[in-house]
This record gives C-alpha cells, sequence and structure tokens, in this order.
C-alpha cells in the first residue's frame, strides 16, 4: 500500500481553499447578501405576523433554517463548480497523472467544499446575531453537523461535477432538487403548522433532518427524531462517498 502523499495532498487543498478568497465576492459576498435579505424579510416581515414557534421568536426559529440553506449550497456549488471546471478545461488530467490517490483527490475537493460551507455559515450567524438572539445550546455538536452537512452537499457537488455535460446540466440539481427540497424542509415552518397528510411527506425529507439537526443545536428544540437525522446524515456520508470514490476509480466521465 502506498504511503499518503501528504505534501501534495496539502497542496491541493490549499489549492481549493484559495480558490474561493480569490473569487470572494462570490463565493462568500453573495451568499451573506442574500441570507440578509432572507433574515430581514422572513425575520421581520412574516415575523410580524407569527408571533413564536416552540416557544421562540420566529425569527430566532427560521435562523438555523436559513444559514443550513446557505451551508447546504455553498458546499454543493464549491465542488460542483471546481471540478466540473477542470473537465471542461482538461486540467483534470494534470490531477490524474500526479501522485495523489483517488481518496487524496476526493479529500482535497472536499476540503475546500467543507471550508466554505462552514465559512458562510458562520457569516450568516454572525450576520443574525445583529438582528435575533442567535443562540447556541451545543456549540461543538453544531460545528461537527455543519461541517458534515457540507460534507454530504460536496459529495453531491462532486457527483454533478462528474455527470454534467455542460453549464446548464450543472446548476439542474441546485434549482430543481436542492432548493424545492430545502423550502419544503421547515426552513421558514414549523412543521406542526402543516397540514397531517403534508407532515408525513415532511419526514420522508431529508432536507428536513438537517435543517431540524441545525436547529436543535442553536435553539435546543427539535420537531425530528434526532437519532433517525445523525443515522441518515452518516449514511449518506458513507454512500455518496463510496459513489463519488468507485466512479473516480472506474473514470467516469474523466478518462475521455
Amino acid at each position: 500500500m502506498n504511503k499518503p502523499n501528504l505534501i501534495g495532498l496539502q497542496t491541493f487543498v490549499t489549492r481549493e481553499t484559495g480558490r474561493m478568497f480569490r473569487v470572494w465576492i462570490q463565493t462568500l459576498g453573495a451568499p451573506l447578501i442574500s441570507a440578509l435579505l432572507y433574515i430581514l424579510i422572513f425575520g421581520y416581515v412574516v415575523g410580524q405576523r407569527i408571533d413564536t414557534i416552540a416557544g421562540v421568536a420566529y425569527i430566532d426559529f427560521v435562523l438555523p433554517g436559513i444559514v443550513m440553506m446557505n451551508i447546504m449550497n455553498s458546499a454543493f456549488s464549491h465542488t460542483s463548480t471546481s471540478l466540473y471546471i477542470m473537465k471542461w478545461l482538461r486540467s483534470i488530467d494534470e490531477l490524474l497523472v500526479a501522485p495523489l490517490s483517488y481518496l487524496e483527490m476526493i479529500i482535497g475537493f472536499l476540503a475546500g467544499g467543507v471550508v466554505r460551507g462552514v465559512i458562510v455559515g458562520a457569516g450568516v450567524y454572525a450576520i443574525g446575531v445583529f438582528f435575533t438572539e442567535a443562540t447556541v445550546a451545543h456549540f461543538f455538536l453544531m460545528l461537527l453537523y455543519a461541517a458534515a452537512i457540507s460534507t454530504i452537499f460536496s459529495l453531491a457537488g462532486m457527483l454533478v461535477a462528474l455527470w454534467a455535460k455542460n453549464f446548464e446540466q450543472l446548476s439542474l440539481p441546485s434549482i430543481f432538487i436542492i432548493t424545492p427540497l430545502t423550502f419544503l424542509g421547515g426552513v421558514f415552518n414549523s412543521i406542526h403548522m402543516m397540514p397531517p397528510f403534508l407532515q408525513w411527506i415532511v419526514r420522508l425529507n431529508p432536507f428536513f433532518y438537517f435543517v431540524d439537526g441545525l436547529r436543535y443545536t442553536m435553539l435546543g428544540i427539535s420537531e425530528s427524531n434526532m437519532v433517525v437525522g445523525m443515522t441518515l446524515t452518516l449514511g449518506l456520508i458513507i454512500g455518496l462517498g463510496y459513489w463519488v470514490w468507485y466512479l473516480f476509480k472506474i473514470g467516469y466521465k474523466i478518462r475521455e
């Protein structure tokens, strides 16, 4: 078994994280401005008509969902764009001939996506401090959960980048899957505010467990089964991770 190429991995991780800061207006500035608008519109405009949910102010209730929404989008966008552009420019060939294992390549992409997701999430939380109570019930669990969800969507972004044949296909999952399921995952409302026949449908939505899990780490309240949520999160990391590794191994759409 070959020894880990720590220097090569460090170089690749530095490249991926550095790319985020080189275009910081797009990668960091844009989601923070978007989050500010969500907080102002849903927190204050809608919040004036909804007093409290589960004993907390409406704006405090929706903040974890807004944080999670930006974490998911940022992590997904980073890896999907980075890997696809390498395919498009054929610079992926340079990576494939580098002395890096497939696992090390995946870790390099993941590092960029996770770092971007966590930084954006922290930025949204910092904005929330000025408008909400922004409490944290379980700090280290919150960091772990944010990193875990960033990992899931970073892996998903890599799968989409491998599958996509053009930039249009690259954006389709975000438009037709991630955004709708996020809004239906309890970002701006409690599941108990929905009709009974829709509640069981929402509980089939994995995004509901992502949002509710972060809400528990911040507010200490949960509307889902935390064991189910954690099991789902771990299962997706393992399943998606193996899937990405296998596609790299067989050279799916990267050895053409």
